[in-house]
C-alpha cells in the first residue's frame, strides 16, 4: 500500500521531492499522513474533493482486504 500510495501521488503533484508520507499503525488501523508543497494540496485534494476520496476509496479497499482499515489525512503546514 505505501508504494501504491507514493506512486499515484508523485504522478499527480509538481514537487515530489517535497512530498512527506507519515504512517502510523495501530491495530487493524493505518493512517497516512501527507504533506505537500502548498500548491500541491489542491492537485491531489481534486475538484470538490473527489481526487482524494477516490485515494481513500482505494486506500481503504486495500486495507480491508487485508483484515484493516487505512485513513489518508492531508496535512497542512504550520502558518507563521
Amino acid at each position: 500500500m505505501d508504494r501504491f500510495l507514493d506512486y499515484v501521488l508523485r504522478q499527480l503533484i509538481e514537487f515530489p521531492e517535497e512530498m512527506i508520507i507519515l504512517k502510523e499503525e495501530a491495530p487493524k488501523l493505518t493512517i497516512f499522513r501527507l504533506q505537500f508543497n502548498q500548491s500541491d494540496i489542491k492537485k491531489v485534494v481534486g475538484k470538490h474533493g473527489a481526487t482524494i476520496a477516490a485515494i481513500r476509496n482505494l486506500m481503504d479497499a486495500a486495507a480491508v482486504k487485508h483484515g484493516g482499515r487505512a485513513r489518508v489525512e492531508i496535512m497542512e503546514e504550520p502558518r507563521a
